[in-house]
């Protein structure tokens, strides 16, 4: 006899031989032991979870000589032949290939005839959602009122497409993926009978690489033990599943840590060296943000055995819980427009890229120095406090804010109004930064700057925590030679994340707006025709609506 494929070798004979699904065989078991059987199940899931197979099994229990019950002898002619596919009065019919209503017609025309060997004439339909809807229509009589001795088993990988009419005629059954624990100990059971030597981390390998399908687990264990000769070691199966090691994700991850380009740039080389599967690196990369996320949030839910787990927790360490979460959607996303990319490393290139560009800025962070002002200022530089006021920054544009009352209102507007003054040099810089030529990002890092002091060719700025995020040197550098252009000189622009006393242009320009409107506020409450109104018809001034003239 030939080689048998191991993904047919290993196929359950018995509910008691399924792994995982315990939510459908549970119900099955009762209602044969009880003989409490309907006439017709649906069983959906994805490939390779078990779907026609529990429909074997349930066919061998239905006619199985020794009687029905949920263990099926296997020994019988009725079970030898379920099992070697040649049983008459189990009709297993492919509906992607047979759609026509015709052929629907022609498969029901024998419901009506007993059982040629068998308890039941049991009709498995694989892929049933692929029948038209005339079909459908040809089916529906039989199937909610077929003969005492005919069950239907109806499988589909798309239930969403079956109709509503099939679906209530139906016991329906949702099989679920398995989990990669359940895939790796099944396939070490299978290799332990097989007499077949293999490395723990190659058979994990596979049972994440099959995403939930045992059949596809098998096959690939049938293909790694051919790549292997014989046996499965980690490198070899990784190479064959176009996978990476961790150490170059760790390399990837690290050079984010550290906001550094060439190094990023330099783990992609590493990574290219080996030509793996992009997008497979991304599925890993995601896993791996993953659990640095769980140890982040949920530290206690994470296995203290888990490989490599002190990587892991010095990654946590080094990144925000908002870093983890940014580079998860980035890389969800990227697997979905990696295949748009001219080519695979490219476009590898431009998601970690993505990665280090919308990376919030750590350069001034609440409890440690600036990167940017301790290169720029020296051992100098001052410490950002944990805790700060800063002066406030302007509304942004378009943003709704909820009506208040307008004493409440009016009480605000009085204590910003509180702040101090602007200083003289608070009101030199909002003047030069007005004459910048500014936009984007840059013009509202120097709109939140606050002038701390300018001698010897370099100016001194200070950025408040509140607006960390405008930080960058790529912004400051822009600044920079904004300045020297206006100065027509060199200038030294050192920014500083700390708290301040003084303005920000941004301040000022509010506490100049705020005036305005109160003075516009003023107007309209003093104006004789308003007060007619308020008198006459028991008006109200809608404040928020009121806008500046000057």
């Amino acid at each position: 006899m030939g080689y048998q494929v191991l993904a047919r070798k290993w196929r359950p004979r018995t509910f008691g031989e399924m792994v995982g699904q315990e939510h459908v065989l549970r119900p099955l078991i009762n209602a044969l032991d009880n003989g409490r059987l309907h006439h017709a199940f649906l069983f959906a899931g994805t490939r390779g979870v078990g779907k026609t197979t529990i429909a074997r099994i349930l066919a061998k229990a239905l006619n199985c000589d020794q009687g029905v019950g949920s263990n099926p002898c296997g020994e019988c002619a009725a079970c030898r032949d379920i099992d070697a596919g040649r049983f008459v009065d189990l009709i297993e019919v492919d509906a992607a290939s047979r759609t026509k209503v015709e052929d629907t017609r022609d498969l029901l025309e024998n419901v009506q005839y007993a059982p040629t060997r068998g308890r039941y004439k049991v009709y498995l339909i694989d892929e049933v959602h692929m029948l038209s809807n005339h079909s459908f229509n040809a089916l529906l009589k039989t199937l909610e009122e077929p003969p005492p001795h005919v069950k239907f088993l109806l499988a589909t990988t798309d239930p969403q497409r079956l109709p509503v009419t099939v679906l209530s005629r139906c016991l329906q059954f949702n099989l679920r993926r398995l989990l990669p624990e359940q895939i790796s100990t099944h396939l070490q059971q299978v290799l332990l009978q097989e007499d077949i030597p293999a490395e723990a981390p190659a058979l994990a390998q596979i049972a994440r690489v099959a995403d939930g399908s045992m059949r596809d687990a098998l096959s690939l264990l049938d293909q790694a033990i051919a790549y292997g000769g014989g046996e499965l070691r980690e490198q070899e199966v990784r190479t064959m599943l176009g996978t990476i090691e961790q150490c170059h994700l760790f390399e990837l991850l690290g050079a984010l840590v550290a906001g550094n380009g060439m190094a990023l740039l330099r783990a992609v080389e590493n990574l290219a060296r080996n030509t793996p599967d992009f997008s497979a690196v991304l599925a890993e990369l995601i896993s791996s943000l993953h659990q640095i996320a769980l140890l982040q949030i949920v530290p206690q839910s994470v296995d203290e055995l888990l490989p490599e787990r002190d990587r892991y927790l010095e990654l946590a360490n080094g990144l925000t819980p908002e870093d983890i979460q940014l580079y998860y959607q980035i890389a969800l996303l990227g697997r979905k427009e990696l295949e748009l990319a001219p080519e695979p490393r490219s476009g590898f290139e431009m998601i970690m890229l993505r990665m280090l560009a919308f990376q919030p800025d750590a350069s001034c962070t609440d409890d440690r120095e600036s990167p940017i002002a301790v290169s720029a200022a020296g051992e100098g530089a001052p410490e950002a406090p944990k805790s700060v006021e800063s002066s406030p920054a302007p509304q942004a544009a378009g943003k709704k804010r909820g009506k208040r009352p307008r004493n409440e209102e009016k009480e605000t507007d009085k204590e910003r109004l509180r702040e101090p003054l602007a200083s003289s040099k608070d009101e030199q810089w909002a003047e030069k930064v007005a004459a910048l030529k500014l936009n984007g990002m840059t013009r509202q890092l120097a709109l939140n700057c606050i002038c701390k002091s300018e001698r010897e060719g370099v100016l001194e700025l200070v950025l408040t925590p509140q607006h960390k995020h405008l930080l960058s040197e790529r912004h400051r550098q822009r600044l920079e030679a904004a300045l020297q252009t206006l100065k027509g000189g060199p200038l030294k622009v050192v920014i500083a994340c700390a708290p301040d006393e003084g303005m920000s242009p941004a301040a000022i320009e509010q506490r100049r707006e705020l005036a305005r409107r109160q003075r516009a506020e003023q107007a309209i409450r003093e104006d004789s025709n308003i007060q007619n109104m308020i008198d006459t018809f028991g008006a109200e001034i809608q404040t928020d609506s009121i806008v500046p003239a000057d």
